[in-house]
């Protein structure tokens, strides 16, 4: 009696759990017979396996899961190949892809969000391969560095504005919207929450959207974190932390930068008397920083043996970030604390990062980025 009594009580509780509302993604991979087909949350923590198949010769599959309480993406991953989707209801997900072209070829149904979500990918796959090309003419010296600079600072504009009103302030209260926030140029953020005012905007947008439909999801307060953070760091200081004396100007001809690199030792631009000096302003965690880089690093191989240094000062608020990412560059890096309210980039007048300034051997300024026709040249000319 008492084992029935037990047997009746796991078929409840099992009959509990299958009650619950679920998701199903259902579909067909086709050419990729015996492949290992797997199913994925992609989670704040990381991304974690739910289930997996292997495929037979027709490709179909089917993934059945406990709904969330709130948006959330997962994806669907064969090999190295990813298929990004959200799902935010009890919604049947309908995906057909070919192997070969698994992430860009697929076909998915039963999902707005997913769908627009393809469309993005799309969209930041083709402005990926637009900035390598940029980069690769470069680097085969096709375009000077000025026609790169130009050309990627455009290319990232036009994609931002588009992404900003079709997709973000469109629908902020959407998927979408949260996974655009995120998307990648080079592994760094296109919207940079931490040192942009303007795409700090976005994910407050979005952050206020989804706080007041799902005010308890992880998500949500995790956003409204990342909006909190941006505004204290551009939030403008009440006072100068560095004052330029006006003698330092006269004494050296340029304004002079006294600034701690990674060792923590005090570099003065100033000391670089006798070189030709790059003096750059960036922001490592921006989209443009790796390819601006290269072109720096270009620049540097090629004439640092003929007396070329660089002195490059960041103005990220992530001091780690900034370590971690500078570590293996050759040249003087430094960072203002101050962010983008440094003093020093205010008194070169710095518009936006990045930004950079010749500066001859006398320690006198020679010209600035947006001047100079021929950066190659330019340079050449300083040795």
């Amino acid at each position: 009696m008492k084992k029935i009594l037990f047997v009746v009580l796991v078929a409840i509780v099992l009959g509990a759990c299958d009650s619950e509302p679920k998701f199903k993604v259902e579909g067909e991979v086709s050419g990729a017979d015996g492949k290992m087909l797997y199913l994925e949350a992609s989670a704040l923590e990381g991304i974690v396996l739910l289930d997996s198949v292997k495929l037979k010769d027709d490709g179909s599959f089917s993934f059945k899961q406990t709904r969330p309480e709130s948006p959330e993406f997962y994806r669907l991953r064969v090999d190295d190949k990813v298929i990004n989707f959200s799902i935010d209801s009890t919604e049947t997900v309908q995906l057909k892809a070919p192997y070969a072209d698994f992430s860009t070829a697929y076909i998915v149904e039963g999902s707005v969000n997913s769908l627009k979500m393809k469309e993005l990918t799309l969209k930041q796959m083709q402005l990926q391969t637009k900035v390598n090309t940029l980069l690769q003419s470069m680097q085969a010296h096709k375009i000077g560095a000025d026609v790169f600079e130009d050309s990627l600072s455009t290319l990232l504009k036009n994609y931002k504005d588009e992404v900003k009103i079709n997709y973000i302030f469109a629908a902020p209260n959407t998927a979408v919207a949260y996974f655009a926030l995120f998307q990648k140029l080079n592994n760094y953020l296109i919207f940079d929450p931490l040192n942009n005012k303007d795409d700090i905007k976005c994910f407050a947008a979005v952050a206020t959207s989804l706080n007041n439909y799902y005010p308890h999801a992880d998500r949500s307060k995790n956003l409204y974190n990342i909006v909190i953070k941006g505004m204290q760091n551009t939030r403008a200081p009440q006072q100068k932390v560095v004052e330029i004396p006006e003698e330092v100007v006269s004494e050296t001809g340029i304004i002079d930068i006294n600034l701690r690199d990674m060792k923590g030792n005090m570099r003065k631009l100033s000391d670089l008397k006798g070189k030709a000096v790059i003096l750059d302003f960036t922001i490592y965690q921006s989209a443009v920083s790796a390819t601006h880089n290269y072109m720096l690093r270009d620049l540097y191989d090629k004439y640092a043996s003929q007396g070329l240094e660089i002195y490059q000062v960041s103005l990220d608020a992530d001091e780690h970030y900034w370590k971690t990412t500078a570590d293996n560059l050759p040249w003087i890096c430094v960072r203002d604390a101050n962010g983008i309210y440094s003093t020093f980039a205010g008194a070169y007048n710095v518009k936006a990062v990045p930004e950079l300034f010749l500066i001859n051997k006398k320690n006198e300024l020679s010209a600035r980025g947006e001047t100079i026709k021929d950066l190659d040249a330019a340079v050449k000319a300083l040795l």
